[in-house]
């Protein structure tokens, strides 16, 4: 079958119907005829019966159905990914990040870099690891700026920095003149935990869990952002990333390091695939510099 042939062959097959099946493909009807009668003339069987003025499909129909739809997707997201390449002109940079890069770092690199460069557009969103990687793959996005990033298929990735966890408390929060609490400091202490399927938050699990001291959660945050806003907000204490920690809002909440010292690693990831542009490149030498510096404050 061609690849013609597969596609009417999807949308009647969905829709029931010859004429629904134009619509959806934005076509005549004898079009769509023309094409499924071509279709069951090289396959050399019926597809559809016609029973009381309705298409049923045929035993044959309904096996081949199960393989055309994978190729029918497989089309779909190669005409997302096409659509997405001609929109990714060279003078405009899009890039996805963590919720935590949005308070400051991204924020702030891009207004520096657009000081410099006026002519560059940017596109920015928000999204967690999964999703950032998924966009790289559909070419909708990029770059991605991310926490401890895993090995991912067809994903490359370029290490920019290194960061500390770091205790959040509320204001006024007694913890005896230390300057850095462990996790044994704050067990006593109503914990807000980090849900556990981002990579920070596996690694912090992994931590305490090896430490053998019993931090129970009495509330669980998606993002460090609403944890820290929970510690603000007097609910509790917990432990955040460094990018989180120095970030500006809420910047009443008490801070420590944590010690033993637990680091994670910030990195920016593209579809490596297809090289970066001139001026993604720059950018990221750019963001590079300025994750550091908010870092090493």
């Amino acid at each position: 079958m061609r690849i013609r042939h597969i596609e009417v062959f999807h949308a009647v097959y969905t829709s029931g119907s010859v004429t629904r099946a134009a619509e959806i493909l934005n076509v005549s009807q004898p079009s769509i005829s023309k094409v499924l009668a071509h279709a069951e003339q090289q396959l050399g069987y019926a597809l559809f019966e016609r029973l009381r003025g309705k298409l049923v499909p045929t035993p044959e129909a309904d096996r081949l159905y199960a393989h055309a739809v994978t190729v029918n997707d497989s089309l779909d997201r190669l005409r997302q990914v096409a659509g997405n390449l001609r929109s990714a002109d060279r003078g405009k940079i899009r890039v996805a990040a963590t919720p935590a890069f949005g308070i400051d770092i991204l924020p702030n690199a891009i207004a520096q870099y657009r000081s410099q460069h006026s002519d560059v557009v940017f596109s920015v969103e928000t999204q967690h690891h999964d999703a950032i990687c998924k966009a790289l793959l559909a070419s909708s996005i990029d770059l991605g700026l991310v926490f401890d990033p895993v090995h991912t298929a067809g994903i490359g990735r370029e290490v920019l920095a290194t960061g500390r966890f770091f205790v959040l408390a509320p204001p006024g929060t007694d913890f005896q003149g230390r300057s850095v609490l462990s996790l044994s400091d704050i067990a006593k202490h109503p914990f807000i935990g980090l849900d556990r399927r981002g990579p920070l938050g596996q690694l912090l699990s992994a931590h305490t869990q090896s430490s053998g001291v019993d931090l129970e959660p009495v509330i669980w945050a998606e993002t460090y952002q609403v944890a820290k806003a929970l510690v603000a907000n007097g609910a509790g204490v917990t432990i955040a990333d460094e990018v989180t920690a120095k970030s500006s809002d809420h910047s009443e909440v008490s801070v420590w390091p944590l010690a033993p010292e637990l680091k994670f690693r910030v990195a920016v990831l593209n579809d490596e695939k297809t090289p970066l542009s001139r001026v993604c490149r720059d950018f990221v030498d750019h963001l590079k510099r300025c994750v550091r510096d908010h870092l090493s404050d």
